[in-house]
Parts: structure tokens; C-alpha cells; sequence
């Protein structure tokens, strides 16, 4: 199975971004726009694994629960992967908290290696997409100063999962398999 390690976003915070995303949709001429039930941050992606790997995951992921506070991120800014012309993905970043959320992704990433899983090279850039494959109207720096980040809550990071990632009829499902609480603020 096709599977992920991440944090899932209150129902709150996703409508914020889908009203955000409803903005982009308006000022793009083509994309792909992220489900607002898909919407999500990634801790790593794991692609696809077993059914005995989910008990070793499990394991790293309560010792990492374990070892975590809970605590809260800030969206903050804009931005793309790819040329302005063509962006391969639009996503939203994160400002406050984003050491803690390194230091929880560094506790995922070291206890999978130990485990055997591959470590990634790639420096952790989390970020939460919001569309593919995206042309605009305009140049993304209109785009950017049209979008008031601050309609979206902060982001209460209170748990990592792991996630299954299926395709059901023609549609991306994310379905999480597992759930660890970080330790209380």
C-alpha cells in the first residue's frame, strides 16, 4: 500500500484554504486543485510498504509522539515549485512553529533509518499543496498580494499519522491507518 507519514488539519483550517484555493481557481486559466479533504502537511513520504512495515512505523511514530510537545504553526506565505508560467505545485508554507515541526520530522527520520528505511537527501521543505499544474491569468506576484493569509487559523499540531494514499474511483483518498498524540502543551 501507498503510504505517508503527516499531519492532518482541522476541519476549520481546510475550509480556510479551500476559500483561499477558491481565489486561485479564479485567477488561473488551467490546474489541478488539491480536494479540500486531501489537504494535509507531510512529514515523509514513504510510498508503498507492507503490512508487517506498519507495526515497525507504528513503533517510531509513538516513540516520536512520545518524545514531541504539541504545538501550534502559522501559515505565511505563498509560493511554487517550478517556473512562474507552468507551476508543477502551488502551496501554502509555514512560519511559526516551524522549528518544532523540524524537530519532529528529524525525530520521524532518524527512527526510520534506524529501522532501515531510506533516508531522504532533500532538505524537509513542508508546505501544504493547493494546486498542480497551475497556469495563472496574471503573474503570481499579483496572485500573492490578492491572498490574505490571515484568514486561516493557526494550525494546532497535536498528533502525526500514518496515512494510506489510494486512487478510488479516478479520486486521490488519504486515510489514515495510525494516529499518535504528541504530549500535551
Amino acid at each position: 500500500m501507498r503510504t505517508f507519514i503527516g499531519i492532518e488539519l482541522d476541519t476549520s483550517v481546510k475550509e480556510a484554504i479551500k476559500s483561499i484555493q477558491n481565489r486561485i481557481r479564479q485567477s488561473s486559466v488551467k490546474g489541478r486543485f488539491k480536494h479540500v479533504d486531501n489537504f494535509h502537511i507531510t512529514i515523509k513520504f514513504l510510498g508503498e510498504i507492507s503490512n508487517k512495515d506498519i507495526l515497525q512505523i507504528d513503533e517510531i511514530l509513538n516513540k516520536a509522539a512520545l518524545s514531541n510537545r504539541a504545538f501550534e504553526l502559522k501559515i505565511d506565505k505563498l509560493g511554487y515549485f517550478g517556473k512562474e508560467e507552468s507551476m508543477r505545485v502551488l502551496w501554502l508554507g509555514l512560519g511559526t512553529g516551524l522549528n518544532n515541526l523540524r524537530i519532529l520530522y528529524k525525530s520521524v527520520e532518524e527512527g526510520l533509518a534506524k529501522k532501515g528505511f531510506k533516508k531522504d537527501n532533500r532538505a524537509y521543505t513542508p508546505h501544504i499543496t493547493v494546486a498542480q499544474d497551475l497556469t495563472l491569468l496574471k503573474g503570481f506576484n499579483v496572485l500573492r498580494d490578492d491572498i490574505d493569509l490571515n484568514i486561516i487559523p493557526d494550525i494546532g499540531v497535536k498528533a502525526v499519522s500514518l496515512i494510506k494514499s489510494e486512487q478510488i474511483r479516478g479520486h486521490r483518498v488519504y486515510t489514515p491507518i495510525s494516529t499518535f498524540k504528541l504530549k500535551e502543551l
